[in-house]
This record gives structure tokens, sequence and C-alpha cells, in this order.
């Protein structure tokens, strides 16, 4: 079943109570690919999506630009905050093991820059596009 849904946030606390409220139609075995520009605000939305799952604060949530791949742990599930920008070739995308990652008991995967990769984009469960609309305003579009 797809959920599809569109929303306005109108500051960073807003976007990560949108992740918190999305962290209810996640479920472990997911992989999302997070769309939008640089800036947009995909980590801020993890930030939700790890506390809704009770797996980090928010204040622990970075972004994985530089480590390529950031878990959080919960008693529930395993957020797995990946982010492809740096990732430029096939070789690169498969030293990440996003199939073992994907395959751990309570794992959801959340792929920053994901649309790079036709296979990434196949194999995803959904999509979440944030998109810049003013300063602080954002119109987050889900499909999972």
């Amino acid at each position: 079943m797809k959920v599809a849904r569109e929303f306005i946030t109108n500051s960073a606390v807003e976007t990560i109570a949108a992740g918190r409220e999305l962290s209810s139609v996640l479920q472990p075995g997911h992989m999302v690919v997070l769309r939008g520009n640089l800036g947009a605000g995909k980590t801020t939305l993890v930030k939700g999506i790890a506390e809704g799952f009770s797996a980090a604060r928010e204040e622990n949530v970075t972004s994985p630009t530089f480590n390529l791949v950031h878990e959080y742990r919960g008693a529930n599930a395993t957020i797995f905050h990946i982010d492809l920008y740096r990732i430029d070739t096939q070789r690169e995308l498969m030293t990440l093991g996003i199939d073992d990652l994907r395959s751990e008991p309570g794992a959801i995967l959340l792929v920053e820059w994901g649309e790079k990769f036709s296979e990434i984009q196949s194999e995803s469960d959904g999509e979440i596009a944030i998109e810049i609309v003013g300063e602080t305003q954002r119109r987050v579009s889900v499909r999972i």
C-alpha cells in the first residue's frame, strides 16, 4: 500500500516534527529515497524519524555526507542514514554494502541522493521529496 501525503513545514522544528510523524508509516525492511537539493532539510527530517523510533535524539543525528552511512539503533528499528552525494560509480556504491544493511533485522534505510542510481530507485519502497519553498518553508511529499 502506498501512503501519499504532502505537507508544508515552516521551520526546522516543524520538519523534525514531520519526521516523527512519518516514523509511523515506515517499517523495518523499508528503503526510502530522500530527495531534495542541498540544504533542503533531508537530515533535519531524519532527526525526527530517528526520534520517532527512539533510535537517536535529534541533536545526535548528523549528515552522513563524509562518513556515507550513519547508524542509529532503537529497540524496534535501526535507522541507516545513507548519503550517496559523493558516490559517483557503481563500484563505490557496492562498497557500501546496502544489501547487507537492508537485510539486518529491523533495518530502515533512508538514502539521500538515491536517485543517482537506478537500482536504488527501483529497489526502494518509496520516496520522500523535500522542496525548498521559502527561506524556512519546505514542501514535503511522501510516497511510501
